[in-house]
């Protein structure tokens, strides 16, 4: 799907309609060093008070691996994808298991679910 149609109209302040979308269009953020959407998508409960860009790390895909709950009509979802990125040349990714809940009727980012099933930032 094309940024104009998926994560733009996020970028610009209409909330995303499902917690994957909320993730795309963050992801989408941290591909265009949008780091003021990438906060103001984040709880504030878990939010950090700044972002600090690397400059020789470059989001080049995603891919969504699994979305469970987080539509229109939940108040929870997890997330997890893989994001691909290049840091001084090299290829290397991330995988992580998000959770996702609603803050004054929109999707935002909670934190990662750590392998061992717990949440951080709790």
């Amino acid at each position: 799907m094309a940024y104009d149609e998926c994560c733009a109209p996020a970028h610009k302040g209409n909330a995303p309609a499902t917690a994957e979308a909320l993730m795309r269009s963050r992801y989408s953020a941290f591909a265009l060093d949008n780091d003021a959407y990438v906060l103001r998508s984040w709880h504030p409960d878990t939010r950090p008070a700044f972002i600090e860009p690397d400059p020789h790390l470059r989001w080049v895909g995603l891919d969504i691996l699994e979305a469970t709950g987080g539509s229109l009509f939940e108040a929870e979802g997890v997330v997890e994808f893989r994001a691909h990125y290049r840091d001084h040349g090299k290829h290397g990714e991330m995988v992580e298991r998000s959770r996702f809940v609603r803050h004054n009727g929109q999707w935002v980012y909670w934190g990662p679910i750590l392998t061992n099933g717990s949440l951080a930032n709790v």
